[in-house]
């Protein structure tokens, strides 16, 4: 069973930057896409971006695109999101899996991360 944990959330003012880290357990790491996700308060989760096995492809939601860049390292097991321009629209907790849920709904999305903690991202002044 592959585990991830998510870090590198916090308080950012708007126009700041975080990087988000996601260390995934798994000896295959790079035999998986891998995907962020993020919901927001009061909202269902969204998809924001997924990279490809081997980082020749990557695609964006069109509400982080220019933004946001998603990346990984294969020797370390890890996925990384960078935040840039950060609106207070992209407060939320930010999940990482390793699924291309490109397409997934809302209630697939929940039930996929029903038991995951995330890493919390606060965009306010």
């Amino acid at each position: 069973e592959v585990q991830l944990v998510e870090s590198g959330g916090g308080l950012v003012q708007p126009g700041g930057s975080l990087r988000l880290s996601c260390v995934a357990s798994v000896f295959t790491f790079s035999s998986y896409y891998m995907s962020w996700v993020r919901q927001a308060p009061g909202k269902g989760p969204e998809w924001v971006s997924t990279i490809n096995s081997y980082s020749t492809a990557t695609s964006y939601a069109d509400s982080v695109k220019g933004r946001f860049t998603i990346s990984r390292d294969n020797a370390k097991s890890t996925l990384f999101l960078q935040l840039s321009s950060l609106k207070t629209e992209d407060t939320g907790t930010y999940f990482c899996t390793n699924v291309d849920v490109r397409g997934h709904t809302a209630q697939d999305l929940a039930v996929l991360l029903r038991f995951r903690q995330g890493t919390q991202v606060t965009v306010s002044s």
